[in-house]
């Protein structure tokens, strides 16, 4: 048995119906791989009886801790927020809805012990996704790494086990529209892919509508690549050139005696540079939005409390508080945030 430290952060949104069954699965899955080991179930503001689950779990078993964010600050905050309290030398990302199985955690660990810095996995099947989903992700991470300046691997989540130093480093980078996959790619270091098949959601809804999938692509764009704004560079170049040749045209008309008054010819010419104008200022402004959130220099989370069996972290190999870990980092934040 491994006498590695190991860590494991599971987000959680609304996730009372699978909460249990996850939770069982996983630790069976933690103590065959280790001795050591703890579960940070984070409560991204959920609406249900989530974060009376996670209370009921902690009080039963001590290597397991809920941490309450104050709100919901989304998926990849309530990552950080996980990752910024663990203290294993191995830390395992794996959300809470069961399709990413928790028992490939020992095949994760053999592969970290033959000198891996980070083991991904890689989704060969999608059991329970519609057409429209897979076709969009598809899409989407081709179209991302064709734009991006870092190789972020297709067909992958936050499902990751990674080791002490990609965590620090990852914990450290002061973005506020974080893309987890996309940051750890950009740290480096070898990282290997673990193909595997992904299940359908044990119970409950995806927490990742339309909306949000939107929001998560444009957040990724925007943080790992400047080609859109090159792109609207040259939209703006080429509506240049259009409009100059318009212009002589149109003079070529007039001193040809052929101008013939119209609308339509006006209307399309008008249409035209509006909605490239439009698209130029949308593209900059989704940019400059950036970076006024990082200008502001908030802290990334807010922790409401934290619930465990006993105070001290056995994980860490001495005595350690949770909550004194949750002040430090939120004292460093107020440090960072009056710079």
């Amino acid at each position: 048995m491994s006498k590695i430290r190991l860590s494991v952060v599971a987000p959680c949104y609304n996730e009372e119906a699978v909460l249990e069954q996850f939770v069982q699965r996983l630790s069976k899955a933690c103590a065959d791989a280790t001795d050591f080991y703890e579960i940070l179930l984070v409560d991204d503001g959920s609406s249900d009886r989530t974060w009376s689950v996670i209370e009921g779990l902690a009080d039963q078993d001590h290597r397991i801790a809920g941490i309450q964010l104050f709100r919901n600050h989304g998926h990849q905050l309530a990552v950080t927020a996980g990752l910024s309290i663990a203290k294993g030398e191995r830390i395992l990302l794996i959300d809470a809805d069961l399709q990413d199985p928790p028992e490939l955690l020992s095949a994760m660990m053999a592969i970290m012990d033959e000198g891996a810095d980070v083991v991904y996995g890689k989704r060969i099947s999608r059991a329970g996704e519609t057409t429209f989903k897979l076709l969009t992700a598809a899409a989407f991470y081709r179209l991302l790494n064709r734009l991006s300046s870092v190789p972020i691997p297709q067909d992958t989540g936050d499902f990751r086990l990674m080791s002490r130093p990609v965590v620090d480093i990852l914990v450290a980078m002061p973005e506020q529209h974080r893309f987890i996959r996309g940051m750890v790619s950009w740290i480096g270091g070898r990282q290997v892919a673990l193909p595997y098949a992904r299940d359908a959601r044990f119970a409950g809804s995806t927490k990742y509508p339309l909306r949000k999938m939107i929001s998560f692509a444009l957040d990724a764009l925007t943080s790992f690549s400047t080609k859109p704004l090159r792109a609207a560079v040259w939209l703006g170049l080429m509506s240049s050139l259009f409009a100059f040749a318009i212009l002589a045209y149109a003079v070529y008309q007039w001193s040809a005696g052929n101008v013939v008054p119209g609308w339509a010819s006006s209307l399309v010419a008008i249409s035209f540079f509006s909605g490239t104008q439009l698209f130029v200022m949308g593209v900059f402004g989704e940019y400059l939005g950036r970076v006024v959130q990082e200008v502001k220099r908030r802290p990334l989370f807010t922790i409401g409390q934290i619930r465990r069996k006993t105070v001290a972290t056995e994980i860490s190999g001495d005595i350690r508080d949770l909550q004194t870990t949750v002040e430090n980092y939120q004292a460093s934040q107020g440090k960072r945030a009056s710079q």
